[in-house]
């Protein structure tokens, strides 16, 4: 872990890494990148600022790049289960890689611009990304990373006034759609879109001009920085999943609880169903079912259950493992996510977390832990 005065050297750096210094973060590597994980504030008021007005966070670390081309969206369906034909101009769609198992290889963010695919994917499995995208579809459409662009998230109830000072028209945008608009005189494509749970935007900005924009929001009084700690137990009270923690290869849409995000054109009877990696699995999987299921979970004691906790049933038999856990801020309860037998995956359900020798109550639950709050119009 870095402090402000001390910086690795072997870490790639954002756009805004000065302005973080400068603000006081500290600092820790993330994905190779040195990231601030919180603000002299601390990583509690970060959270609830969030919930009550507007953070700004610092996603530059994430990959973007676009698909070009006529066959684009039908060449970038062939790799993932969503459907991207039937994405209408300037919408926004969660969606995921997945392997010939069905293995969730990275989830992603795929918005239709005029004449291109915008995808954001994550820090970590960017470079692999571009690498599967160009291995497997780079000879039906142009793959093309996009470093030169910073990304900025602007989170919470009061971020649309804050933007909407630089930019009155984002304020016409609703959940999962986007436009190019101009900020503090960067050219920015802006989606009504984020991680938190809260209403709120993602920024696509110019390098060059990411922390003049940054530091103009941040004049505005609603707007206070949010590092990647508050970041975390943001998702989290949201039942977000986090790449390499609540999904990896290990498991599937079926096993994440995400065939939500599988549209019935690509379901199995449907229009275009299949022709992705891991299709008949998955497709079998939604039919049949799966030995173990993504749940949430509340403590039924103040003690928080981190990531790693091993899970037991009543009788001390080991049913299921702890993949995303914190003392909820906003809930003001411990909350987990988890992977349970499916057998004891229903709601009210009670589980026994091992932390440090002892045996915590929990108590699986709806998710998410906190209502979302995005703007649909």
């Amino acid at each position: 872990m870095n402090d402000a005065s001390s910086p690795s050297s072997d870490l790639q750096h954002t756009p805004l890494h000065a302005l973080h210094l400068e603000l006081g973060a500290r600092m820790v590597e993330f994905a190779g990148y040195d990231m601030p994980v919180s603000y002299p504030a601390g990583v509690l008021a970060e959270h609830r600022h969030c919930r009550s007005d507007a953070a700004l966070f610092d996603v530059s670390h994430m990959g973007q790049l676009r698909l070009l081309g006529p066959d684009a969206d039908r060449a970038l369906e062939s790799l993932v289960p969503v459907d991207v034909i039937g994405l209408g101009m300037d919408r926004q769609r969660y969606g995921f890689f997945t392997d010939a198992t069905g293995g969730l290889l990275d989830d992603l963010m795929i918005t239709r611009r005029s004449g291109d695919l915008l995808l954001i994917v994550n820090a970590g499995r960017k470079a692999a990304d571009i690498a599967h995208l160009t291995t497997n579809i780079g000879m039906r459409c142009t793959v093309q990373p996009l470093p030169e662009q910073a990304l900025l998230a602007l989170q919470g109830p009061k971020a649309v006034a804050a933007l909407g000072h630089f930019a009155p028209g984002v304020a016409a945008l609703t959940f999962m759609s986007g436009g190019t608009f101009t900020i503090a005189d960067a050219e920015c494509y802006v989606t009504r879109s984020g991680y938190t749970g809260e209403d709120g935007f993602e920024i696509s900005v110019p390098a060059a001009q990411a922390e003049a924009l940054a530091r103009a929001l941040l004049t505005q009084r609603e707007v206070r920085p949010a590092g990647l700690g508050a970041r975390d137990t943001l998702r989290l009270e949201a039942g977000l999943c986090l790449y390499g923690h609540d999904i990896d290869t290990r498991v599937t849409p079926v096993h994440a609880g995400l065939t939500w995000a599988i549209q019935k054109v690509r379901r199995a009877g449907g229009e275009r169903a299949g022709g992705y990696p891991g299709a008949s699995v998955i497709d079998a999987q939604m039919v049949g079912g799966v030995p173990h299921k993504r749940v949430g979970l509340v403590g039924l004691e103040r003690v928080p259950v981190r990531e790693g906790a091993q899970l037991d049933d009543t009788q001390g038999r080991r049913i299921g493992l702890v993949t995303s856990g914190t003392l909820g801020p906003t809930v003001g309860k411990p909350i987990a996510m988890a992977y349970l037998a499916a057998n004891h995956a229903q709601l009210h359900h009670e589980v026994y977390a091992e932390v440090r020798g002892q045996k915590l109550p929990m108590r699986v639950t709806a998710m998410p832990f906190t209502p979302h709050r995005y703007f649909r119009g």
